[in-house]
């Protein structure tokens, strides 16, 4: 079972199409890489090479 993380002011922004963009402060609160190729992914996974970089 996943732990539910509370979404605070400077998580995410919404994108000018209006999705939720998570910041690199979520994806950091949450502990892991999810490996969806996210844009602000702190962890440095590379979608096309399905690796982690830093």
């Amino acid at each position: 079972m996943k732990k539910i993380i509370p979404v605070e002011k400077g998580d995410y922004y919404l994108t000018p199409e209006g999705y939720r963009c998570f910041t690199a402060q979520y994806h950091l609160k949450r502990g892991y890489c999810c490996k969806s190729g996210c844009r602000h992914c702190p962890y440095g996974y590379d979608k096309k090479t399905d690796s982690i970089k830093k």
